[in-house]
């Protein structure tokens, strides 16, 4: 059955690679739960989506759109990326500049800590390695942790 399927498709799409991609994808959305446009006789999803091909029941211009969606790994641009990407190619050799730029491009300015914020963050600073003393006093809440 499919044999013949294909020798009729070939007559709708000539060139075989294109066939063996439509037919591929129109099986793909099969699986994934695409309505089928022809009776199933038992058939599996490569027969019926050759079959739909060579009787001309589906749009392969849908199809093809499928394809090519699934090609792109890469979405469209928007303005942050764009000017992410001119950022980089701007010429600073990884300076703090370049940083600070992204930053406003990405956080508009509001990542920075307040007042209260860096204080609370001074106190729990220190080195890799330094060990923890959780039996001191809790600074923060005022009292103290029972021992």
């Amino acid at each position: 059955m499919a044999r013949v399927t294909v020798e009729d498709c070939v007559e709708i799409i000539p060139n075989r690679y294109e066939l063996v991609l439509v037919a591929a994808q129109r099986a793909r959305d099969i699986a994934a739960g695409a309505a089928i446009t022809v009776e199933r006789d038992n058939d599996k999803n490569p027969v019926v989506a050759l079959r739909e091909v060579a009787g001309q029941t589906i749009d392969l211009d849908v199809v093809r759109e499928h394809i090519v969606s699934g090609v792109n790994r890469m979405a469209d641009l928007n303005v942050e990326d764009e000017l992410l990407l001119s950022l980089a190619g701007s010429g600073m050799d990884g300076s703090n500049a370049t940083a600070a730029m992204i930053d406003e491009v990405v956080f508009d300015g509001a990542a920075t800590l307040s007042a209260a914020e860096e204080e609370v963050g001074d106190d729990f600073m220190g080195e890799a390695g330094d060990d923890i003393d959780f039996t001191a006093g809790n600074d923060m809440l005022g009292e103290e942790l029972p021992e």
